[in-house]
């Protein structure tokens, strides 16, 4: 049986009523931050409960403007952790700022407890991430930045409707950047990007920012960049964005049967924690496995289009070199990269195929262990 990573081929087959939106969009040709941009800042918004939201380019752009919204420039220290995509990390450098890397907990998010004895007289923000879908702890972070003073902008990229007791991701720093990547949870057709504030100053400066730094066509307000969300991507996004709550709730849907099938596997793998109060919301379902090349190779073998996310920590990748940090740095990042595993999660999957992948995972096991 066939278990598919990507589901874009199904997500968007009906593909004729996103090509009547886009005709109508030709034909006005609103291109540049047209009506369809506006019309999608403001469902986002009221997704993510917020007051403002700003379309963007890309996730990426997403988080670099944040940070130079807030400050963050050549000289700066921006803290964030090691296990992530190398978009979070790019986003400091891009601002000249330094990365100062924390170690990450079993959650695969940044570890609060090792965040203040990495803060310096040049900390200027904190970037947590919540990868996989699950929160950081940001009742934690933000009591660390509130004391010292320092920003927070939250890379909630894999995690859109995740929340803590009901306050959802990017409700609590300053600014948070989210990804509109064709594999993320709400999607486009290419790169694209949202950030959400509760400032009306921030929101105002990030859309300047985004926009060359124009007030109007020959004023000239500071100089920014060209980072403007397409209106092509919004006529999608503003097609989909009804779609996420269920979207999201198949995810969570498949993960629960995921938990249930593997959970008594404990010798051999581990399940995603659960957290009281905490929803996630599964970019990625990810486990903690023995043999990983072992299993992966089964899986593959078996049609299950199994991933890893992510081998390398960010701190020894070649392109952090020149920050010093060396193996053993980030022991349980690093453990972690050594031993996790993604299963497809996505809301297309059918029970069977859940149920197959679960299968599978159980027979490599029962095999190795002569059951």
């Amino acid at each position: 049986m066939h278990v598919p990573y990507s589901y874009l081929d199904q997500q968007f087959a009906e593909v004729d009523t996103y090509l009547a939106d886009i005709r109508d969009l030709v034909r006005s040709g609103d291109f540049t931050l047209g009506a369809a941009v506006g019309e999608f800042e403001r469902r986002f918004a009221e997704l993510c409960g917020l007051p403002y939201a700003v379309g963007v380019s890309s996730g990426t752009d997403a988080l670099a403007l944040s940070l130079e919204a807030v400050g963050v420039g050549p000289g700066d220290e921006v803290i964030t952790t090691p296990n992530t995509f190398v978009a979070t990390v790019g986003a400091i450098v891009m601002t000249g700022a330094r990365p100062v890397f924390v170690d990450n907990n079993e959650d695969y998010t940044i570890d609060a407890n090792l965040i203040e004895e990495a803060i310096t007289d040049k900390t200027k923000a904190i970037l947590p991430v919540h990868l996989t879908g699950i929160p950081a702890d940001m009742p934690a972070i933000m009591d660390i930045a509130n004391r010292h003073g320092v920003s927070v902008i939250e890379d909630a990229a894999q995690a859109i409707l995740a929340s803590i007791d009901g306050k959802h991701v990017g409700s609590w720093g300053q600014t948070a950047g989210f990804s509109l990547h064709p594999l993320k949870n709400l999607n486009v057709w290419g790169d694209g990007g949202v950030i959400v504030t509760r400032s009306a100053e921030l929101a105002e400066r990030l859309k300047l920012m985004r926009n060359h730094g124009l007030a109007d066509r020959d004023t000239v307000e500071l100089y920014g960049q060209n980072s403007r969300l397409d209106s092509l991507q919004a006529v999608v996004g503003n097609r989909l964005i009804s779609e996420t709550h269920p979207i999201t709730n198949g995810r969570i849907a498949n993960a629960k049967r995921y938990d249930d099938g593997l959970a008594d596997l404990g010798a051999y793998i581990k399940i995603p924690t659960r957290q009281p109060g905490v929803k996630q919301v599964f970019h990625t379902y990810v486990i903690q496995v023995s043999d990983r090349n072992g299993l992966l190779n089964h899986l593959e073998a078996q049609g299950i289009e199994a991933k890893v996310h992510y081998p390398i920590p960010m701190h020894l990748q070649k392109a952090s070199d020149y920050l010093g940090y060396k193996s053993g740095d980030f022991p349980v990042c690093e453990r972690h990269c050594g031993t996790i595993l993604s299963l497809p999660v996505h809301q297309h999957l059918s029970p069977e195929q859940v149920d197959w992948a679960i299968g599978q995972v159980r027979e490599y096991y029962s095999n190795k262990s002569g059951g």
